[in-house]
């Protein structure tokens, strides 16, 4: 998809390289990530309206550290390095980065001075922080823009070399003024215009899927979320009536969830939907298993299994076609990015399976960007806004060996908490929420008895785009009431937990 005006944000390994990549978007303007093994002389070939260096676990003084050549500053393309990639910037033009002795995590307060980058954040601010390394010499021609206590070059800029640098993560939502370091970067710096559209991503992406598909077959996994729904619409504008969907009900959906996706895709007959129960082979593929990535792995297998028999069922499958989406891949490990989790609908194909390739339509685009090109493609907005759900389903939110009881008593509590959480009517509600079922044990006395069943955890965030997610606080009393139901309603449950962290540290799922 040719660009008019595109900001590369160059990978060095950090865990929000594409959630800086969806900051630019959403200032209208294209980005895209890339590895930092790249060459300078592809970079000149991109037209590029600036660059970014992204954040990364590494010292970028050890021997095998990544890096980039010093060439990319002599292209006269501004520059934007965020922690690894500040502290890069300052090593390849010779100034001195050294280990902290106090290392800086979580929020912490900055102390701006003028500058071109931070033009508008005059008094100081909340800033995320996550380094234990940090910048100890400006290298030559290069000016201190901000500090914090323990920080004391925390930003700093060279605007004859069109070079800034934040030692800070201005990506996250913990950063108050984050966005607006970015508009300074994207408009005053880089002098773009803001003119990226979902319309012109759909016409690109019919065009590009009617070229790669042709009048070939397409096997869809529709799980009736976001993603999937999404992704079925925009296959069905390029391919019509060579999309077949396949719903596999894994025992894992929420509440009721398979009746109502027949209800909501009954008008959509050109996505040809198939719903296949493979519950019982997930559920013995699942027995005895505990860890969280291998019961990931393990549900991804079956997933691919299933298709590959209902494929055969249905005779020649060129392709398969899964909604994965920017979160799903930066989780699962973009490059050398460090693997948070694996996805089920991350990785390609197995080679064992009869699919010429895999399309993934989504695979660039944020939760919200899903959304927004949803609502273009004509989809009604209670699908579009539909409560986010793992491919993983209940699976991910039972800590602990999943069974058939206990997905029955996962499914009546979440459906209590969504029933309760509607009827409240909120100001904000959560982006997202839901019950998750601890693998703890505790005593507790119903009636004249005693009881040992299990703590309930109920989650509620909000967020924008699902790479970074804070708590939503619920009222005591609507939490009381969600509480008291659960307990009163749902056999094997006799306790109720908040869960308060946000993410990070966390992950929105709990496993």
């Amino acid at each position: 998809m040719k660009q008019n005006e595109c900001i590369a944000v160059i990978d060095f390994g950090g865990q929000y390289n594409q959630l800086i990549a969806r900051r630019i978007r959403n200032l209208n303007v294209y980005s895209v990530v890339i590895s930092h093994d790249i060459s300078v002389e592809q970079l000149k070939k991109m037209n590029l309206k600036g660059i970014i260096f992204t954040g990364g676990p590494n010292s970028v003084y050890l021997k095998n550290s990544p890096t980039i050549s010093k060439d990319i500053f002599e292209l006269n393309i501004p520059i934007l390095g965020i922690c690894y990639g500040c502290q890069l910037i300052a090593h390849l033009l010779n100034g001195k980065v050294s280990t902290a002795k106090v290392s800086e995590y979580g929020n912490t307060t900055l102390i701006p001075y003028q500058s071109k980058l931070l033009k508008g954040i005059k008094t100081k601010t909340n800033v995320f922080m996550s380094h234990t390394d940090y910048v100890s010499k400006l290298p030559t021609g290069f000016k201190l823009i901000a500090k914090t206590k323990d920080c004391p070059i925390a930003a700093f800029e060279n605007i004859k070399k069109n070079i800034y640098t934040v030692q800070f993560h201005p990506e996250v939502q913990h950063t108050v003024k984050g966005q607006n370091i970015f508009k300074n970067f994207v408009f005053d710096i880089c002098h773009c215009q803001g003119n990226w559209q979902m319309k012109s991503f759909i016409n690109s992406q019919v065009k590009e899927l009617r070229n790669k598909i042709g009048n070939k077959k397409v096997l869809l996994a529709l799980s009736g979320g976001v993603d999937s729904s999404v992704c079925a619409v925009l296959l069905s504008k390029a391919i019509k009536r060579n999309l077949i969907c396949v719903l596999v009900d894994h025992g894992l959906m929420r509440y009721n969830e398979i009746n109502e996706i027949k209800n909501t895709f009954k008008k959509y007959k050109s996505l040809n939907l198939k719903i296949v129960d493979a519950s019982k082979t997930f559920y013995s593929a699942l027995k005895g298993i505990s860890d969280p990535e291998q019961k990931r792995k393990i549900i991804g297998h079956q997933f691919i299994e299933v298709f590959a028999k209902e494929a055969k069922k249905l005779g020649k499958i060129d392709f398969l076609a899964q909604g994965t989406i920017y979160p799903d891949v930066i989780e699962s490990g973009l490059g050398k990015s460090a693997t948070i989790k694996s996805h089920h609908n991350v990785g390609g194909l197995p080679k064992n399976l009869k699919f010429s390739g895999l399309i993934e339509p989504l695979r660039n685009l944020f939760k919200d960007e899903v959304r927004k090109l949803g609502m273009e493609l004509g989809l009604n907005k209670s699908e579009v806004y539909r409560q986010p759900f793992p491919g993983p389903g209940l699976g991910v939110r039972i800590i602990g060996e999943v069974t058939p009881e206990k997905v029955k008593i996962v499914q009546l509590a979440d459906y209590i908490l969504r029933d309760e959480i509607i009827k409240a009517k909120l100001k904000f509600n959560p982006n997202q929420y839901f019950i998750a079922l601890s693998n703890m044990c505790s005593v507790g006395v119903m009636g004249d008895g005693r009881t040992y069943e299990y703590a309930a955890i109920i989650r509620a965030v909000s967020t924008d785009d699902f790479m970074t997610a804070k708590i939503c606080e619920l009222p005591y009393s609507l939490l009381s009431k969600i509480t008291t139901r659960i307990i009163n309603e749902v056999k094997g449950i006799n306790r109720v937990l908040y869960d308060l962290t946000s993410k990070p540290p966390g992950t929105i799922e709990l496993e």
